[in-house]
């Protein structure tokens, strides 16, 4: 699905935020013209238009635009000075999230976004500051994202802060690796938000600190981590841990099930996630791929054995011919659908509504065992 796209930007020096519009006689920000220019323009911060070489207005203005076929009433956008035109909440989608930063302080074997060492607080802060007045009230979930969001530093709550009190009844989900928040000062500058609609996504894929750290590449990961979730659960924190099954993380899945009911019971959430050939993840494939198939007895296990002891446990990114059947009900549709796909034998199985299908970079390198369930004369 297309989520940006590019023009000739002409009287645009610093980026632009605003919901877009198809109709001139409307309240939003930024106007979409497909056709002959309106008189009346005055009320928006800028125009974007398929026309061609615009230069007699004296406004904002991106042209030649391919088309806008991916874009409504509503939906926000940030036009940049080079004419590119990023989609960042889209009004008719439950999977809209707000990239904080693409900067890290570890970095993951399998991470589908890698990171990038340049200094883009500045210029996320600003957007974000603007955006999240405009999102819809009746938002019923967010997500933030990155790189890690906490390098934000006191601009990370900050813009919490915003989406508390712009927001009060979206739920905000955070993915964040943890290790700022073994820092105490950290841990309780976020429990004073109070932010009870706030769940944090947090990685852990060993109880074995060294296979930890390797998995993510940085050292003292693991303890760092660890004391991370003990300072926010002191602060009442709600918890989601995330599991990425790969290789080297399967290797001791049940041993880290345990570790987990024994030593963080006070999780809200346990999401085990299949793997996304994205980023990172092609370049270790050799490091990292095994088939789903290979590793259903091991995962069926763990997550029987945390459903069991009383924890709350899901299945992300797995399609239900290679997931056993006795985790069927812990499986979720979780990619989001912008980059959710099914594969052509996906079109003949009674269960495809059901199933959460593929990531779209997931259809080169998939497992061995997919299939189609018959249909069944009822």
């Amino acid at each position: 699905m297309l989520l940006k796209t590019k023009g000739v930007a002409f009287g645009i020096h610093t980026p632009i935020v605003g919901r877009v519009t198809f109709d001139a006689a409307d309240d939003a920000e930024i106007l979409i013209v497909e056709g002959e220019l309106p008189v009346e323009m005055g009320q928006f911060k800028a125009v974007l238009t398929n026309l061609d070489v615009i230069k007699s207005i004296d406004m904002p203005i991106v042209y030649g635009v391919p088309n806008f076929l991916h874009l409504k009433s509503g939906d926000i956008v940030v036009i940049n000075t080079d004419g590119v035109v990023n989609t960042q909440y889209r009004v008719d989608s439950s999977h809209n999230f707000l990239l904080f930063t693409e900067r890290c302080n570890s970095n993951c074997l399998m991470c589908s976004q890698p990171p990038r060492d340049k200094d883009d607080t500045s210029y996320f802060f600003d957007i974000y500051s603007q955006m999240i007045p405009l999102i819809p009230k009746g938002c019923q979930e967010i997500g933030i994202t990155g790189g890690e969001p906490t390098l934000l530093g006191e601009r990370f709550f900050k813009l919490l802060e915003l989406l508390q009190y712009h927001l009060p009844d979206t739920e905000v989900h955070c993915l964040t690796n943890g290790r700022s928040f073994s820092r105490q000062n950290i841990a309780e500058r976020l429990g004073a938000l109070s932010f009870d609609r706030l769940m944090l996504g947090i990685p852990i894929y060993s109880d074995f600190n060294s296979l930890h750290n390797y998995i993510v590449q940085a050292e003292n990961a693991f303890e760092q981590t660890i004391q991370g979730l003990y300072n926010l659960a002191k602060q009442n924190v709600r918890i989601e841990l995330r599991i990425v099954l790969h290789k080297p993380s399967i290797s001791r899945l049940g041993k880290l099930s345990k570790f987990i009911y024994k030593n963080l019971p006070f999780v809200e959430h346990i999401a085990f996630m299949a793997l996304e050939n994205q980023g990172y993840t092609p370049h270790n494939m050799d490091k990292l791929w095994i088939d789903p198939i290979e590793y259903g007895e091991d995962l069926a296990e763990a997550m029987t054995y945390l459903s069991d002891h009383g924890m709350n446990v899901s299945l992300y990114n797995s399609q239900l011919c290679v997931t056993p059947n006795s985790i069927w009900q812990f499986s979720r549709k979780s990619i989001s659908d912008w980059k959710n796909v099914y594969l052509n034998e996906c079109d003949k199985c009674s269960m495809r509504n059901e199933c959460g299908g593929f990531f779209s970079s997931g259809v080169i390198k998939h497992s061995m065992g997919i299939k189609a369930f018959p249909v069944t004369d009822s």
